[in-house]
């Protein structure tokens, strides 16, 4: 959530700045007679990246679920059959966060175990609103507007959203979305359907289980948010994690110094990071330097080592700022027109993303001239919808006391990790957009089986005791896993991989933590396809 031009809140390249997680409104009966619609699957549209054994078809669902029988609109999803249709068990319908990510691909571009491959037909709900879903249509961001951006970012971007179907707008809400999610299962012609959210989705399969706890079979919970920080408080939730998990990213980098030859120590690497931004952006980040250690100490200050590292470390925030400010205002560049320092932040919660970093700050891995088209429809997309369901739902009051300080870091500086929490915070995101709906209200009630939920310990994205509320609000078993990843599905990670297959099969497991997952990615090679295609 950074910009192009002078005011620095909604740059496409640092677009997943953003988070996970939302909530609903009014509880309206289910029909459970299946819509007179044929579903017609063919081939997935190629922007979505789906495998090839993926089957797509479009569902009509009603534009405002309080008048069934009124206008329509229209809904894609995606199917894997089950590879083994003997052993079917259903269908497994999944969310990969947001709120504004791509699920048609989800279960392609994860690599889902074996069992669950073999034993559901695994299926994507394209959210309403995103592209093939009746995508909302929203006008860019003119220079004209920078100002706008920053002081009623939620007025511009409703006004850029509503221009051409503002009723639309308004529906773009996670309980209508999991109200679509229930016509699909009504479509599918199954009683019930298994649950697998993760980030927000974790708040949208909750808000479908709590709407219709007798469709819902298994729902497993991976890297829940806090539903009562909705909105205003979810990035200023992430800020410290975020920064924390810098510093271990940099301190991984140092230790693979013989493959990345970029320090043996995280202030070493800092400031090889720091060079290539300021060589991108003309200014050094703002973001403090991790601590110093014993091997940056020059040779001819080993003797008062001990006051070097207390002088060099007490200091380094502060010098961050003032370097990054005096910068900022002497020469004609923004710290977050780096596309390195946007990819850093967004590679931060993913151990599998480190290596790309690493490969960016020697070279190793040379940006394209210009992004993928296709990566950049998805990533407009994305972020149109989460800034209207943002502020179409946002439940927690302003803090007029930090608009000085978000103008600050946002208009002045673009500090990308610090900016998003106090945009937020202080009200500026959604000023001149109050919310459009009241969040349902999640709960466990009637559900015949306990939800899973899977917590990385140190996940900055959804923190640990932030999650925990919703652990309480649902009732689930938790299983607390070892370092900082964020979002569990799809890391070849046996022991995690059992006790979820288990949950889906049996409704059970006794699994309460696991260990890290392991690092899977290629050290030295870059990927051609996600962060790594920007």
């Amino acid at each position: 959530m950074t910009s192009r031009g002078s005011v620095q809140i909604g740059r496409l390249s640092a677009i997943a700045v953003a988070l996970a997680v939302a909530v609903g409104s009014i509880v309206l009966p289910s029909a459970d007679a299946a819509p007179a619609q044929e579903l017609r699957w063919g081939p997935c549209p190629a922007i979505h990246d789906a495998s090839p054994a993926a089957r797509c078809a479009t569902v009509q669902v009603p534009l405002d679920h309080a008048m069934p029988s009124g206008p329509t609109i229209d809904i894609m999803i995606s199917r894997l059959p089950a590879r083994d249709p003997g052993r079917r068990r259903g269908v497994l319908i999944g969310n990969p966060g947001g709120p504004g990510s791509d699920a048609i691909g989800m279960f392609s571009r994860l690599p889902v175990p074996d069992e669950m491959r073999d034993e559901w037909d695994l299926v994507g709900v394209q959210p309403r609103g995103l592209l093939s879903s009746t995508p909302l249509t929203c006008t860019p961001v003119s220079d004209s507007q920078q100002l706008a951006l920053l002081t009623e970012g939620g007025a511009l971007h409703r006004r850029r959203c509503a221009a051409s179907t503002p009723a639309y707008l308004r529906t773009i809400t996670t309980e209508n979305t999991a109200r679509d999610i229930e016509v699909v299962r009504r479509v599918l012609g199954v009683s019930k359907v298994s649950l697998y959210g993760i980030s927000y989705g974790t708040l949208l399969m909750s808000t479908y289980a709590t709407l219709f706890p007798r469709h819902t079979d298994r729902l497993v919970l991976d890297s829940a948010v806090n539903p009562a920080l909705v909105w205003n408080g979810i990035p200023g939730s992430q800020t410290q994690a975020f920064k924390s998990r810098m510093n271990e990213m940099l301190v991984w980098i140092a230790k693979h110094d013989n493959i990345y030859h970029l320090g043996r120590t995280p202030l070493a690497v800092y400031r090889q990071w720091s060079a290539k931004i300021v060589a991108e952006s003309g200014v050094p980040p703002s973001l403090a330097a991790p601590p110093a250690q014993v091997g940056d100490v020059p040779p001819g200050l080993r003797a008062v080592a001990q006051q070097y590292l207390a002088g060099v470390n007490l200091t380094a925030e502060a010098r961050a700022r003032v370097e990054n400010l005096i910068a900022t205002l002497t020469v004609p560049g923004m710290q977050s027109n780096s596309l390195l320092l946007s990819i850093t932040r967004i590679a931060a919660p993913d151990r599998n993303k480190w290596a790309f970093v690493a490969m960016r700050i020697n070279g190793r891995a040379q940006p394209k001239a210009e992004p993928d088209p296709e990566v950049v429809a998805i990533l407009t997309s994305l972020q149109d919808l989460q800034s209207v369901i943002m502020c179409n739902e946002n439940q927690m009051p302003a803090q007029p006391h930090q608009v000085p300080a978000s103008v600050f870091l946002n208009g002045v500086v673009a500090d990308v990790f610090d900016g998003p929490g106090l945009y937020y915070q202080s009200g500026m995101a959604c000023a001149g957009a109050p919310a459009v709906t009241t969040p349902v209200a999640v709960t466990n009630n009637h559900l015949a089986v306990q939800p899973l939920q899977l917590q990385a310990r140190d996940d900055p994205q959804t923190p640990y005791r932030e999650s925990l509320a919703m652990h309480r609000l649902m009732g689930s078993h938790l299983i607390t896993v070892g370092g900082g990843d964020h979002a569990q599905l799809g890391r070849s990670h046996p022991p995690l991989d059992r006790a979820i297959v288990e949950y889906l099969r049996t409704g059970t497991t006794t699994v309460t933590e696991v260990p890290e997952p392991p690092i899977t990615a290629s050290l030295t090679t870059p990927p051609t396809t996600g962060i790594g295609r920007l």
